[in-house]
């Protein structure tokens, strides 16, 4: 290929929406890589920290040797002189001594098991907290990221979150204490901010009718989705037969290449917008923005609760393994990726409204089976089921706040996006936090069985987003003002779809 036709090709490709779909979902697929990476590794490696001597799961060959040696009847050089009733008297001494032995060795392994229980549920605090520090840094930074991207535009954030994620993954790679990890995941929501909020900013610009924009953010959650799969099983797998650092030098290698690839791609540089932008706090006050943001929020809360309490109860009531514990959130980011793919169009046709209301409905009868699960199959259903609901909101919401911008606000889409990622956070900054907290009040199983309650009650809100008020029926209400011209623009693009 000579200079010229790679130069013409570099232009087309960076002319592509495809290309720009591409990246962004690539970027979705990191984060949430990073995010879920953590889940089996953190609550293991924490309480290793505090006992070297005794870790959580032992080497099963120095397990069965353990527990397979039993007391031997001692050897006595005059057995063979005695009588037989001295004989008997000397057996059955011994055997009372074995039976004393064995009991007192139940009450020391059922003490010990009680004590074990009680650092877990300790634990599932500490690990709550530094899951949700990501979300809470995340949710102060969005703010801030959306009104700046209307001023430099989407690439520049872009990339800079990119770079801060590639220094939070070599972080989490080296650290060795639970500050050091607390910093790296806190730093992650720096970076996740700039990238996620840049980047369905980016795709709602690009894709400018409603229908394929939800196409496009459905097949961009899909990398979201994708991220959540590998996530979880990819952590637990390597930090059991590799260690600790290689899942996180794997992730910073691949973060390292999407840095290259926005550079020679997206050419990252200011660009100004020449439409006003709409006020943060007109979106805030936006009754509808907020009822489609809160359906993101309670969607997602149930999932972040899960994600430092379900290891740390599969533990204790099932004995879990690492892998298993990383496995057990597979069929819900299988089912995740399914529904994002599925209800990105799906949702358009049928109405997101509707659409929102029954993933709701449907993710509180999932959280209320969880609890019930006796053993790792028995997970599978309600993991898949809670899935492919998220999957339903998240791809019907997303798009619906591009949708309500266009229709009640201006077309600039950096702040709205903040408020739906921060939507996002709020659910998974609240969940781990206060996950710890219930597990050791009220118990797992109705900590999950109140938020099912709190989805419950929220799904007959998505009624309103059916026929929400544009902005000229609005100005028509109140002083009596026709239709604008870019308004009656988008409705002709609309019925020519």
């Amino acid at each position: 290929m000579s200079g010229w036709e790679w130069r013409d090709w570099l232009h087309r490709c960076r002319e592509s929406r495809s290309l720009v779909l591409v990246i962004v979902a690539i970027a979705l697929l990191l984060d949430n890589m990073l995010l879920t990476t953590v889940v089996p590794i953190i609550p293991e490696f924490l309480y290793d920290l505090r006992h070297p001597n005794a870790p959580l799961t032992q080497n099963d060959d120095t397990a069965k040797t353990t527990t397979t040696v039993a007391p031997s009847i001692p050897f006595c050089p005059c057995a063979s002189n005695m009588s037989n009733n001295t004989a008997l008297e000397f057996i059955a001494s011994t055997t009372t001594t074995m039976e004393t032995t064995t009991i007192n060795q139940t009450a020391v392994k059922i003490i010990e098991k009680q004590a074990k229980h009680q650092e877990l549920l300790q634990e599932t605090v500490a690990v709550g907290v530094m899951f949700a520090s990501k979300a809470v840094v995340q949710l102060l930074t969005n703010p801030i990221v959306g009104p700046l991207t209307h001023r430099i535009g989407y690439s520049i954030p872009m990339l800079t979150g990119f770079i801060i994620m590639f220094f939070s993954t070599l972080i989490f790679a080296f650290g060795r204490s639970y500050a050091i990890l607390f910093f790296a995941r806190a730093l992650q929501g720096v970076g996740s901010s700039c990238s996620s909020v840049s980047g369905m900013g980016m795709l709602a610009e690009r894709y400018q009718d409603d229908k394929e924009r939800g196409n496009a953010m459905g097949i961009a959650l899909g990398g979201l989705a994708l991220g959540v799969l590998i996530g979880p099983p990819f952590g637990g797998l390597m930090y059991e037969f590799v260690g600790k650092s290689a899942p996180f030098l794997i992730l910073s290698v691949l973060a390292l290449g999407d840095i290259v690839l926005q550079l020679l791609m997206l050419q990252p540089s200011v660009k100004h917008t020449d439409v006003e932008p709409p006020s943060l706090k007109a979106l805030i006050t936006d009754p509808y923005i907020i009822l489609a943001a809160g359906a993101i929020t309670f969607a997602n809360m149930g999932i972040a609760m899960l994600e430092p309490s379900l290891p740390i109860w599969m533990i204790d009531t099932m004995d879990a393994s690492k892998w298993k514990q990383g496995a057990t959130f597979l069929p819900a980011s299988i089912s995740y990726l399914i529904g994002t793919n599925l209800f990105g169009p799906l949702g358009h046709k049928m109405g997101r409204w509707l659409a929102a209301l029954i993933g709701l409905v449907v993710i509180g009868f999932c959280l209320m089976l969880i609890p019930l699960a006796k053993s790792i199959d028995d997970l599978i259903i309600p993991n898949a089921g809670l899935g492919f609901a998220i999957g339903m909101v998240d791809s019907s919401m997303m798009p619906e706040l591009g949708y309500l911008v266009d229709i009640r606000h201006t077309a600039v889409y950096g702040s709205v996006y903040a408020i739906g990622d921060v939507a996002f956070c709020l659910g998974f900054a609240v969940g781990p936090a206060l996950s710890g907290t219930l597990v050791n009040t009220i118990g797992f199983e109705w900590m999950l069985c109140g938020i099912a309650f709190l989805n419950f009650l929220y799904a007959p809100c998505m009624y309103f987003l059916k026929s929400p008020p544009t902005k000229e029926e609005q100005k028509t209400l109140i002083i009596g003002e026709k239709s604008s011209v870019r308004y009656v623009n988008y409705e002709n693009e609309e019925d020519d779809q």
